[in-house]
């Protein structure tokens, strides 16, 4: 049986404990059905890339401005991983963190504390309930809502966030499905709100280095990029309670191997070689393809600790420990996205970009510069030879200290100190709030957020189906077309 059939999805909602991070299945939410995963419409391959008609009195919001504002008002929903966001909100001198909300009582007074005693101020505490989210985003003193739940809640969250004039910053995936990522695009459209994806890595120093570079030319014309997630998470610390694919708390994500079979976190990579191509403004996906490795990691995991305090020990894995998906764009590019965290392989996002007349690898950082490269940035008078890595180890770190992103010039030394991947969250959440501040349109649109969450689905689709290509939806409904790239420069 096809693990996505009505009955096997079923049975996933008798597996999930979801309380542990935030809010579980069952937090219901007034706004529209409960999220159930066994509702999830997959489409078929032959139509998952149709663009869906805007709907009457959408507008688009890719160059979306708002009344700037002295101070930004915050309110978080999830409060595991979204107690990063809580930090860096309240490090920041012109946002306030107003509330905070979880279902564990504990841990909503824990980040309540951290606030009050960074600024001074306690932010009001949502807690306990199971539909108490919904009153924090009904206050009307509350501008961005981050939304950092399991992945089913953040297609109704953001949503209802929007509708009751909020924006919303979402955490990756935003969206389980392409109807799902549509979904958001329509409900952004409607309300005329911000939907960011919370993608950390694009502002990482190594991305935005690169990213600096390739808006300046120095790689020639773009062809290619590489790039994934590929993180051992089988185990965190000693002894098996370390093994955190099979604790229940980290069992809401773990049970998504039991239902898909294509890259299941795709964003990481993904969403940084889209800013270095313009994907969305200038460039677009066109189709994907998808292949997924037998499947290991988990269950020999599993037979090695024989787990019994949970269930882990009945479930069936279905996804393959590596998925390697291939996507082909307009303009004919091509970027391989890989996908593994239960082999033993050092940590890496690839985060590879090739041009015409440069390339940049990382894992480690490395860059190869054509003879023929004039760029300003470069010594005339250097020997260079594109067989050997131009630039690599201390040279390399005195050139890209060099070149660094401006952004990241006036947010480093803040970046460190408030921490979050080392830096990279706190950068990423001071731009957006600061975007949201001057009343501009954030970096990262909710068409990035819909079309890098979208290989979730499109590699289960294509792996599925054989491998075969898989359409990719235009969600900018052709603006890509014309489209120029956001400065990211302040």
């Amino acid at each position: 049986m096809d693990p996505l059939e009505p009955g096997n999805r079923r049975d996933f909602l008798k597996l999930g404990v979801l309380a542990g991070l935030g809010f579980g299945l069952s937090a219901i939410p007034s706004a529209e059905a409960k999220p159930d995963p066994s509702q999830l419409k997959h489409r078929a391959a032959a139509d998952i890339g149709a663009i869906r008609p805007r709907p009457a009195g959408n507008k688009p919001v890719w160059n979306l401005t708002t009344k700037p504002q002295e101070k930004i008002r915050v309110g978080i929903i999830g409060l595991n991983r979204g107690r990063t966001h809580v930090i860096s909100a309240a490090a920041t001198p012109f946002a306030e963190v107003v509330a905070v909300c979880d279902i564990l009582d504990d841990r909503a007074k824990e980040q309540a504390e951290v606030v009050r005693k960074q600024t001074g101020k306690t932010p009001a505490i949502y807690s306990g309930n199971e539909n108490v989210w919904e009153k924090m985003v009904a206050r009307d003193d509350i501008d961005v809502v981050y939304v950092a739940t399991p992945w089913e809640w953040h297609k109704p969250m953001a949503i209802r966030s929007m509708e009751l004039g909020k924006h919303a910053f979402i955490e990756v995936n935003c969206g389980l499905t392409v109807d799902e990522c549509w979904d958001i695009v329509d409900a952004s459209e409607k309300y005329q709100r911000h939907c960011p994806i919370l993608e950390n890595c694009c502002y990482g120093e190594e991305e935005l280095f690169v990213l600096n570079l390739a808006r300046q030319g120095f790689f020639g014309d773009l062809k290619h990029g590489e790039c994934g997630y590929i993180h051992d998470q089988r185990v965190s610390g000693t002894g098996p309670k370390g093994y955190t694919f099979l604790d229940a708390q980290r069992e809401w994500r773990r049970n998504y191997a039991t239902i898909l079979q294509g890259n299941v976190y795709p964003t990481h990579g993904l969403g940084t070689i889209s800013q270095y191509m313009g994907i969305g403004r200038g460039d677009a996906f066109k189709y994907a393809v998808s292949v997924s490795s037998p499947e290991f990691g988990l269950s020999q995991l599993r037979e090695r600790v024989k787990p019994d305090r949970d269930r882990s020990k009945d479930q069936k894995f279905v996804c393959g420990d590596m998925n390697t998906s291939i996507i082909k764009t307009e303009l004919g590019r091509t970027i391989v996205v890989q996908h593994d965290n239960t082999s033993p392989r050092p940590y890496t996002r690839g985060n590879l970009l090739s041009g015409s007349l440069a390339t940049f690898a990382g894992y480690p950082n490395r860059l190869a510069i054509d003879a023929d490269n004039t760029s300003p940035l470069l010594d005339p008078k250097e020997k260079r030879h594109s067989h050997d890595w131009t630039y690599e180890g201390d040279k390399l770190k005195k050139f890209m200290a060099t070149n660094m992103h401006p952004l990241l010039k006036k947010l480093m030394v803040e970046s460190k100190k408030v921490g979050g991947h080392g830096g990279m969250d706190h950068v990423m959440n001071h731009r957006l709030l600061d975007c949201v501040r001057q009343g501009i349109t954030p970096d990262l649109t909710v068409y990035d957020a819909a079309g890098w969450s979208a290989l979730l689905d499109l590699s289960d689709r294509s792996v599925r189906d054989g491998s075969i290509p898989v359409a990719y939806p235009d969600f900018t409904r052709g603006g890509w077309k014309t489209l120029k790239p956001l400065p990211i420069v302040s």
